[in-house]
């Protein structure tokens, strides 16, 4: 689905990523877990146009990407939900989703998925009509996931969503995330600051740290290995 080789970035005349190289098969979650500034969020902003990458490929479904404006990349089915959810706060719930299928041709079905918007995320229909910017951190963070969900895409990415959020809703996102991937498959990049969830929840994984990949396997290896609990799962 997704495949990035030997990306390198820059901001201004710092380099933030050193040829990071990974891929994320169809219908699997895969996280990237890491420190702040380890590169995360540098990563998604590369792939999904919002920052342009030095060198490297980018493959969207074996499609180049890498260069392309961001609403192009979307329209080839990529959808982000960001760090600190960048709701449309002045907007209600119901427009921000709409905001979310702006691009679709296929208005058809855009009912049918509102309807499993809302019934993946109940909380958002009882606040259809409410301002985005009233809702609290967790409501936001659904209503961005759904926001995404309305573009149709082929792959979600998703930015720290526990990022702020009180535990008891982290833990509802986090398995709503894995009900989305199983009921559409959808294919999935989870950047997340805590590992303990983010590997909990994903099918593979990789270790970014100071703009490099040092380690990457199957979830549930990376759960027992030594250097990841002291690093990253509280030993």
């Amino acid at each position: 689905m997704l495949e990035i080789r030997d990306l390198h970035v820059n901001y201004g005349a710092i380099s933030a990523l050193h040829g990071i190289s990974l891929r994320v098969p169809q219908g699997q979650i895969v996280t990237l877990i890491g420190a702040n500034g380890a590169g995360k969020s540098t990563t998604l902003r590369a792939v999904s146009g919002l920052v342009k990458p030095r060198s490297g490929l980018i493959n969207l479904e074996g499609e180049e990407i890498a260069g392309m404006a961001p609403h192009t990349i979307v329209g080839r089915g990529l959808a982000q939900s960001p760090e600190g959810r960048m709701v449309f706060a002045n907007l209600t719930v119901m427009e921000n989703l709409r905001m979310g299928a702006y691009l679709r041709k296929d208005k058809a079905n855009f009912a049918k998925d509102l309807d499993y918007v809302f019934c993946i995320f109940p909380r958002l229909k009882e606040r259809e009509w409410q301002a985005a910017g009233t809702l609290s951190g967790g409501e936001q963070q659904m209503l961005a996931i759904g926001r995404a969900l309305m573009s149709k895409p082929k792959l979600l990415m998703l930015d720290e969503p526990s990022l702020g959020i009180a535990p008891l809703l982290v833990k509802t996102i986090f398995e709503k995330i894995v009900e989305i991937n199983k009921e559409l498959g959808l294919t999935i990049l989870l950047v997340e600051q805590n590992a303990n969830l983010a590997l909990e929840v994903s099918h593979y994984g990789y270790v970014l740290e100071t703009g490099k990949i040092i380690l990457e396997n199957t979830s549930a290896e990376l759960r027992v290995n030594e250097k990841v609990r002291a690093a990253y799962l509280g030993g």
